[in-house]
């Protein structure tokens, strides 16, 4: 038997158990002095005040199974008598005052990783627990990890307590929390892998060399290895083997916008392209403002409103892929203060006729181009809508004038991006942005013809 010390020995340290639950499991019988996680083996090593409470702990613990969350632990005495030196290879990691103050700044690793877990998708995770304003992704050896820089420590505390162990997915993608002890992230682009929250004019591409800091070993953007793919979605190109060829080319922009897979509540199997949309108000809706909402969804081929049901209308959609997303974002949409439904329709197209609107080859249709970049950007309604391609001497003011007859107007942000005019405009509600989104996308500010998208910012 190992002879009694100071410092006791538990195994199976699983990577949702943190630092705090090992402290508040043995804090009962005394002072923990120091703290060594040994992640790379399922380890941790505590150092007692004294002997006397690390045996306490070891006499406690022989006849109770330690359990935390909800994962059975094993105690002993280690061989060391006392904790002096931090794991030279990294492995450990020692714990004092300084190194766990809670801090505004995250580090989060991601265990289990079965699901591509992009920026977009953290800031959904984080976000409930306060205002996330930058996010940095990268990958290590360990795998992916993330900084993440909250307005306050006091949210960082909040999602640290709120989100330590949990899974992003069912059964995988498991969240390992640590405060960082970085001040401030820097972040130079806004893309698929960082984003700054608080500056939404940054370029995507870097131009030449990167000045971008470099949080991991290897580069910001480790590649993944050479034929790596993530599992749990189904593979994108597999989906779309079963369609026309012609649909080839949209698959890859749809690999290319989610990492190669679909995104939680899409499965890719739906092959219907209409979709039956109800509960409209009649004197304020048309076939071109229900274009103006479908086409962020998708190309829109062709709608047409139900005569004998005025509240009603069909809307064919590009393909299965683009109904799916329309679907399952605006399903329950509040529009012209009533609250749509949408569903899949029972007719496979709509038959071309007098009454029926024809959008196949109209240049509006958002999809033709870029369309990797347009499916990244699929959600649903927010208050913050988006403006591009406004006229280079446009104002803020101009802006709102345009805009407020749809509702209040909270914030406006206007910016340039590779020097052309865009613009961050914030209303009260959903229901006020989607409502301007509908009646002034693709109309007409000093010749400018202005295009409009819901903004996933939260903030402006």
């Amino acid at each position: 038997m190992t002879e009694p010390s100071k410092v006791i020995h538990v195994r199976n340290v699983g990577h949702e158990i943190a630092e705090n639950d090992l402290l508040q499991l043995v804090q009962p019988f005394g002072v923990v002095t120091k703290l060594v996680m040994l992640r790379a083996k399922n380890q941790a090593l505590l150092q007692m005040q004294d002997v006397a409470a690390a045996v306490d702990v070891i006499q406690y613990f022989t006849n109770v199974q330690p359990s935390v969350r909800g994962r059975n632990v094993y105690i002993q005495f280690s061989s060391h008598q006392e904790l002096t030196t931090m794991d030279q290879n990294g492995q450990g990691r020692k714990s004092s005052e300084q190194e766990t103050e809670p801090n505004r700044i995250l580090l989060v690793s991601i265990h289990h990783l079965l699901y591509p877990i992009t920026v977009e998708v953290l800031h959904q995770v984080f976000s409930p627990h306060g205002y996330v304003e930058k996010i940095v992704t990268f990958q290590k050896s360990a795998g992916s990890q993330a900084l993440i820089q909250f307005q306050t420590r006091q949210s960082a505390v909040a999602a640290r307590t709120a989100l330590q162990g949990r899974n992003i997915y069912d059964g995988c993608c498991q969240l390992d929390v640590q405060f960082s002890n970085l001040s401030e992230l820097q972040v130079n682009f806004n893309n698929e892998r960082s984003r700054d929250y608080t500056n939404p004019s940054l370029p995507t591409e870097q131009k030449g060399r990167s000045s971008q800091p470099n949080y991991a070993e290897g580069g910001l953007y480790g590649a993944q290895p050479s034929g790596a793919r993530p599992g749990g979605y189904p593979q994108v190109g597999a989906l779309y083997a079963k369609y026309d060829s012609s649909l080839m080319g949209n698959a890859a922009a749809v690999a290319a916008a989610f990492g190669g897979g679909l995104p939680p509540g899409i499965s890719g199997t739906n092959e219907r392209c209409t979709v039956l949309v109800s509960n409209l108000d009649p004197d304020r809706i048309d076939e071109d403002k229900l274009f103006n909402l479908f086409s962020i969804y998708g190309n829109i081929a062709r709608i047409k409103l139900l005569r004998n049901k005025p509240d009603h209308a069909l809307v064919q959609m590009g393909d299965g892929f683009q109904a799916e997303l329309a679907v399952h974002f605006l399903k329950g949409a509040m529009l012209f203060e009533k609250r749509m439904e949408v569903n899949f329709s029972k007719h496979p197209t709509i038959t071309a006729a007098p009454d029926t609107h024809e959008y196949q080859n109209s240049n509006l249709n958002r999809f033709n181009r870029n369309a990797a970049k347009n499916y990244r950007y699929c959600c649903s309604p927010t208050k913050i809508i988006h403006l591009s391609t406004l006229p280079q001497e446009i104002t803020e003011e101009e802006i709102v004038c345009h805009l407020e007859e749809h509702g209040t107007i909270v914030n406006t942000k206007l910016f340039e991006v590779n020097g052309k005019k865009q613009a961050l405009i914030m209303f009260e509600t959903e229901e006020q942005a989607t409502e301007a989104l509908v009646c002034k996308h693709a109309t007409t500010i000093d010749r400018s013809v202005i295009r409009i998208s819901f903004s996933q910012l939260q903030n402006i």
